[in-house]
């Protein structure tokens, strides 16, 4: 094989899992069509569920200018993501390029190959491994993989070569996004609605305006029809009665409210993450932040299957946890674009909402909902309230002195297992695994609200930040290891540790 695994697409899903691959020790190389990164910025803010999982690696703080909110919308509705304890909406003020700019950096950092200006043009799953042929600046030529990911987009080419089924709700209306400077425009909510449609305009970096105009019986794009800023600019006029016509578009692009997730995330040797897997109306930022997830979910599982270390199904399980969640998302966004697209004929609707969303149980569904705080992975057993949640951020006393963050343990993108002074056995349980478990033994076990009033003693977390067992009341610690991260290490013991272990 010329590579362990091939990943088709360098945005922000195809950075990200060309990171976590390589953190888990596998050899990686991603293809991508554009000869330079884009200034195209759809998104400018992720998730509090994605600002965890970048915080979890130590990334967020690469990030500047990032801008910790809790006011957030459903369907244009505002919302305060402060009733979950804790919590926020998550981070804006950061364009799509500075997030794929960062994660680029981390994974040549991390020994990536990342070749630009090469496009797939077909590819053969053999069933021992997969072939794909790219167009380049050097001609075309085959390359092999032992697994190959698109995370390509909406359009995504792996998708249509690969036969995916792709069922969902065609596209109903056109919707214009751009960048505007020189000009004035003055700041309008997220999702105002306006007689005949939607607009939306925020202020961003260098004098730069992100405005968003939806209006009413605008049909489906030609998709082979490039967007232009005076279409934008004739569009917000009159729906605004005000003209930007001596402005500039940095950049200019439409988009629809099509919902289609294919069927299964796996076909053999080729899978798929991001938008290549599930598209959707863009509303708060879940678009770029699924896709994160989708890569942090599927990089650990994937790098243990090529190395040799993951049980027999546990790529298996990349689909079983992902595919939920997208059909979520999916639902969610149709929800929000018929509170916030369909005129004033969804106005009583859209005042009994509000009504709900005043009430304190209704805005934790719909925080949770939106943030992606609210997933929870089957992992088997039941029983402590944090098993197959994402274990929370918490600071814990280690037994050899100082303190240490639950974030900081996860950077180096393995297992760990968090030991209370008590747990004697677990820690000699997981010596079997310590070439991809990290110990650390801790005086105790700070309780907190996901606990739901229920003891912890100790927790083993998955490299992806969910929780695979916690004692009391998780089963076997044995069982769950072997689960998810195959059979130990002939001999036992404590083998030498890599070095980004942290064993305590």
């Amino acid at each position: 094989m010329d590579t362990e695994v091939i990943v088709i697409g360098a945005g922000p899903t195809g950075l990200m899992l060309a990171g976590e691959l390589a953190l888990g020790g596998a050899d990686v190389t991603v293809f991508e069509r554009l000869t330079e990164r884009s200034w195209e910025s759809r998104g400018i803010g992720f998730t509090a569920r994605a600002a965890e999982v970048l915080h979890q690696r130590g990334l967020l703080d690469r990030l500047e200018n990032a801008e910790i909110t809790r006011q957030g919308h459903f369907g244009g509705i505002p919302l305060d993501f402060g009733v979950l304890e804790g919590s926020h909406f998550g981070v804006r003020g950061v364009p799509q390029y500075k997030i794929e700019e960062m994660l680029e950096a981390r994974a040549l950092e991390l020994g990536v190959a990342v070749r630009r200006g090469y496009e797939l043009v077909d590819l053969a799953d053999t069933g021992g491994g997969v072939t794909a042929t790219v167009q380049g600046p050097d001609g075309r030529g085959e390359h092999s993989a032992r697994h190959l990911v698109g995370c390509d987009g909406g359009r995504s080419t792996v998708r249509k070569l690969a036969g995916f089924d792709f069922p969902g709700s065609a596209a109903t209306r056109e919707m214009y996004l751009a960048d505007v400077t020189g000009c004035r425009i003055e700041p309008r909510p997220i999702g105002e609605l306006l007689p005949n449609g939607m607009v939306m305009a925020a202020p961003l970096e260098k004098g730069y305006v992100r405005i968003i105009v939806c209006e009413n019986g605008t049909p489906p794009p030609d998709r082979n029809r490039r967007t232009t800023f005076a279409e934008v600019a004739d569009a917000w006029e009159r729906l605004t009665g005000d003209s930007i016509r001596e402005g500039e578009a940095r950049w200019v692009s439409g988009f629809t409210d099509a919902a289609r997730q294919v069927t299964e995330y796996r076909r053999g040797r080729v899978l798929l993450a991001g938008d290549a897997a599930h598209i959707h109306l863009p509303a708060g930022g879940q678009g770029m932040s699924i896709g994160l997830q989708d890569a942090v979910n599927l990089g650990w599982k994937l790098a243990a299957t090529v190395r040799g270390r993951a049980p027999a199904d546990l790529l298996d399980t990349y689909h079983g946890e992902r595919h939920p969640v997208g059909a979520r998302v999916l639902r969610n966004t149709l929800a929000q674009g018929t509170l916030n697209l369909s005129g004033s004929s969804v106005e009583p609707l859209r005042t009994v909402m509000a009504e709900l969303m005043a009430v304190p149980a209704a805005a934790r569904h719909l925080s949770g909902m939106v943030s992606g705080l609210d997933v929870r992975y089957d992992v088997g057993e039941r029983g402590h309230p944090l098993l197959g949640a994402r274990m929370p951020d918490r600071e814990v006393e280690l037994a050899d002195g100082g303190r240490e963050r639950i974030a900081r343990l996860l950077h180096a993108g393995r297992g760990v297992l968090v030991a209370g002074a008590g747990s004697q056995e677990a820690s000699r349980c997981a010596a079997g695994w310590a070439d991809r478990v990290d110990l650390v033994r801790v005086t105790g076990f700070p309780p907190g609200p996901e606990d739901g009033g229920a003891a912890t003693e100790s927790v083993l977390i998955r490299p992806d930040g969910h929780v695979a067992w916690v004692a009391p009341d998780g089963g076997s610690l044995t069982a769950a290891l072997r689960r998810w991260f195959g059979e130990p290490r002939q001999g036992g013991g404590l083998p030498d540790a890599p070095p980004l272990a942290r064993v305590r």
